[in-house]
């Protein structure tokens, strides 16, 4: 069976697309769903809650805090590098230096 270069390039995309589309999706499904869950076994275990009480302690200025500054949500090194709003506070919290 001859293969034109046409038939070629148009399963060899299709191909491609359909090995691609599912790496996307799942990637969009583990970046959704790395917030920290407040009810968890590990943020109650640190008395975590995601509005602190104290304007001068919150995620925003705890070191533990990662990622880029201006994003509400940012990964946590306590927690695993789950996001934690930066408007939180746990007992972990200590002042970026």
């Amino acid at each position: 069976m001859k293969v034109s270069r046409r038939q070629f390039l148009k399963l060899t995309s299709g191909g491609i697309a359909l090995l691609t589309v599912p790496s996307l999706i799942s990637f969009r499904a583990l970046a959704t769903d790395n917030r920290l869950d407040a009810t968890g076994v590990e943020a109650l275990a640190l008395d975590y809650v995601q509005q602190s009480n104290n304007a001068e302690q919150n995620c925003s200025n705890c070191a533990l805090l990662k990622g880029d500054t201006g994003n509400t949500f940012r990964p946590c090194a306590i927690f695993g590098g789950k996001t934690v709003p930066i408007t939180g506070w746990c007992s972990a919290w200590f002042a970026k230096p």
